[in-house]
């Protein structure tokens, strides 16, 4: 069955980047955010290639590798390809589903238009990307 608006919302709403976006705010994003499912062994993303779509995982597990070696899974409720909402540069990591997966995709395209349509939501996600960064950096370092 394909996700409401209500539940890509409820999806996005626990994406950290999001969070201090207004239930108004995270609307817009839901409107435009789409449900993909697929079976496993599906390549999401491919290390080195230019990327246009962020995934949030509904249901499902995916895995990360860099270089081929496995970094990490990535299991429902967490999401990836951030940055190619902002910049459409080389991913840095391989992302394939491990088990059949339902994913609320969100392109760059249709990103910038609620971008434009609504400017305060970038200053709020560049805020929410700093956050992540700094755990990263705290996470690693």
């Amino acid at each position: 069955m394909a996700s409401s608006r209500q539940e890509r919302e409820q999806l996005l709403e626990k994406v950290s980047m999001f969070a201090a976006l207004s239930k108004k705010e995270l609307g817009r994003l839901a409107a435009v955010a789409q449900e993909r499912r697929v079976p496993s062994g599906t390549v999401l993303t491919t290390e080195g290639e230019a990327g246009d779509e962020f995934f949030v995982v509904a249901e499902g597990m995916a895995q990360a590798s860099i270089k081929g070696r496995k970094v990490g899974s990535i299991p429902a409720g967490s999401f990836f390809g951030e940055l190619s909402l902002l910049d459409q540069g080389p991913r840095t990591a391989t992302v394939t589903a491990e088990l059949p997966t339902r994913l609320v995709v969100l392109t760059a395209k249709d990103f910038g238009q609620v971008i434009d349509d609504v400017p305060a939501i970038s200053l709020k996600i560049m805020r929410g990307l700093a956050s992540r960064i700094r755990q990263a950096d705290k996470d690693w370092g």
